[in-house]
């Protein structure tokens, strides 16, 4: 049987391309991929967890991304603020300062802004921890909040396993290891977005504990926030509109 075209696989959802082994470098979301991952809720369907605390909303500039594709992408500006929102709930339980936790949840709205493309991208941690280095007035500007030291390390950290580290990078996480952990569960829980449960989060590899209402709400505030992004909400008021319904308990949240 011949491959599928370019053009056909075009018309696929991201789900059906997953599966098939034919996902493309920019990934977008559909509605029916998205009804997919509605399907497949942790814990199966039942009531909505409320939020355990109030977030503030962190989104990232589309501008700031590295290409105009990945901005739009499953790594892109709403994956950025839904890790913002899940950094700042995680550190309510690990007692980290709100002056510390908001200057994280800055730097993690734009943790993946330097990636080329939807896939591995090695190297883009680094590469957005030295973006915003060199752009703090952008974030100050726009979140009232820059990164702090701790950020900018967890940040270039992010996307490199424990076991991976360098010497060097192995002393900047024990300096500021709880920074750093707290992003990487917070990256991990927001896999829920991604078009095969084999990618999904294994809370196992993951240093600090996390809450057992976690991965439902991670996985709905995916659904909501790309929800509502698809029925023509800006980026800025999907997280809005997810957040609110969060923090209200209802029936679960279903895709179109």
């Amino acid at each position: 049987m011949n491959s599928p075209t370019p053009t056909a696989d075009a018309r696929r959802p991201l789900h059906e391309l997953a599966a098939a082994g034919h996902l493309p470098d920019h990934q977008m979301m559909d509605r029916p991929t998205l009804a997919w991952i509605a399907g497949q809720r942790p814990g199966g369907p039942g009531a909505r967890p409320r939020l355990p605390h109030p977030a503030t909303v962190l989104v990232p500039d589309r501008s700031w991304f590295a290409r105009t594709e990945t901005a739009t992408s499953i790594h892109g500006v709403l994956h950025g603020a839904r890790v913002a929102v899940l950094v700042q709930l995680l550190a309510v339980g690990h007692r980290l300062a709100p002056g510390r936790a908001l200057a994280l949840a800055t730097a993690a709205a734009c943790h993946d802004c330097r990636r080329l493309n939807d896939r591995s991208d090695p190297g883009h941690g680094r590469r957005a921890a030295d973006w915003l280095t060199q752009h703090p007035a952008n974030l100050h500007t726009a979140f009232g909040h820059a990164p702090s030291p701790e950020a900018i390390t967890a940040i270039a950290l992010h996307d490199i396993p424990h076991h991976a580290f360098t010497p060097e990078q192995q002393a900047a996480y024990r300096r500021h290891r709880l920074a750093v952990d707290l992003l990487k569960a917070a990256d991990a829980l927001d896999r829920y977005r991604l078009p095969a449960t084999c990618w999904w989060p294994a809370l196992h590899q993951v240093r600090l504990q996390v809450p057992a209402w976690a991965p439902v709400l991670a996985h709905d505030l995916v659904v909501l926030t790309e929800q509502a992004r698809l029925d023509g909400a800006t980026d800025t008021h999907a997280v809005h509109l997810a957040l609110r319904a969060l923090a209200t308990e209802e029936e679960t949240p279903r895709a179109i």
